[in-house]
């Protein structure tokens, strides 16, 4: 008898042996990424839960500002558990590339959707979605035939006619790097004094406020990014949609260069604990599927060209765009800063 019970305590304690062993291997195989986020819309918590459904990869998600999410990593160092780093225009990228924070991918299908301008020259970042810095106007006080490109709002007749945002914003000081690149230094800083010199007001606010201002009559013409204006027209703000519904978009700079675009871009962290993780989520994000939900749900353009745009920006027509790699908004950030400074741009 007593035989046959210590038989079955051996029995009960090496199956029990084995399932914490089970259960241990299960933890350490357990998969998942860290994503460092600076975007904030409902349609990325979509696509993250998405992919979790999709590959069995559970996504923390760590929101917060780019200068807050790049300072983190960078005091975190080698122990940062950071995989991939997202957050709005190339300038920020470019910055957290500048201070080691990512490293560089080499992924073939990563390089088959997204076009060379849109990503940084060595791989270290990608662009997500576009943007486009457009010119809005009032519908019953400009005729778009006078419009022509960003240059040609020096001119006199738009004189106290002209909102847009703080020069301590990083889409006007990308929208400066990218007109230092294309027409020179000099030609850079004469252009933001002239503009300065047009503008109705001093710079303040969001490009939604800049938009506003044209509604209400504070101004005629207004520089923004598209997406603004895409969310506006969809939003259940009556005064933000009134406001939108009174402005039209025009495409800056047709018959040269074309308009001025920009990212929301990904990064691979330098000291990714889940770097083919990390990769897995960046091609889930540039997949068709994925794209499709970036343009319908927050109106920004898609990187993948097989995806199509969202209704209301088809309903805007197609552009040129600028094709100047977007790596030389971050190369001359610290110039159009200064130029800013020198041009009094406030």
């Amino acid at each position: 008898m007593k035989n046959t019970l210590y038989l079955l305590l051996v029995i009960v304690a090496f199956f029990s042996c084995e399932n914490d062993k089970k259960s241990t291997k299960d933890a350490s195989t357990l998969k998942e990424i860290n994503v460092y986020t600076h975007r904030h819309y409902e349609s990325d918590q979509e696509l993250f839960k998405a992919f979790e459904e999709e590959s069995g990869i559970k996504v923390n998600v760590i929101n917060a500002s780019a200068d807050e999410l790049i300072q983190k990593m960078v005091l975190e160092g080698e122990q940062s558990p950071a995989d991939v780093l997202i957050t709005v225009d190339a300038g920020r990228l470019h910055r957290a590339k500048a201070k080691n924070l990512l490293q560089p991918i080499t992924n073939s299908k990563i390089d088959s959707i997204v076009p060379s301008h849109l990503k940084d020259k060595e791989n270290y970042w990608f662009g997500l979605t576009k943007r486009a810095r457009v010119i809005v106007y009032a519908k019953d006080r400009v005729d778009p035939m006078e419009l022509s490109s960003y240059e040609n709002l020096v001119d006199e007749k738009w004189k106290n006619k002209i909102v847009v945002r703080s020069s301590s914003n990083i889409y006007n000081q990308s929208l400066m790097a990218s007109i230092i690149a294309n027409d020179g230094e000099d030609a850079a800083k004469m252009w933001a004094e002239a503009l300065v010199n047009n503008m109705a007001r001093s710079p303040k606010g969001n490009d939604r406020d800049q938009v506003k201002a044209v509604a209400g009559g504070e101004a005629d013409l207004a520089i923004v990014n598209t997406y603004y204006i895409g969310k506006m027209l969809n939003s259940k703000d009556q005064a933000e949609l009134d406001a939108a519904q009174s402005v039209e978009v025009f495409f800056p700079n047709q018959e040269d260069r074309g308009t001025h675009i920009n990212v929301s871009g990904i990064g691979v962290a330098k000291y990714a604990p889940n770097q083919e993780a990390a990769i897995q989520f960046i091609t889930y994000l540039l997949s068709e599927k994925s794209q499709k939900i970036f343009a319908s749900s927050n109106y920004e353009y898609p990187v993948n060209p097989n995806v199509e745009n969202a209704e209301v920006l088809k309903s805007w027509g197609s552009f040129k765009e600028d094709q100047l790699n977007l790596s030389k908004l971050g190369e001359l950030n610290k110039k159009a800063v200064i130029l800013f400074d020198e041009a009094g741009w406030k």
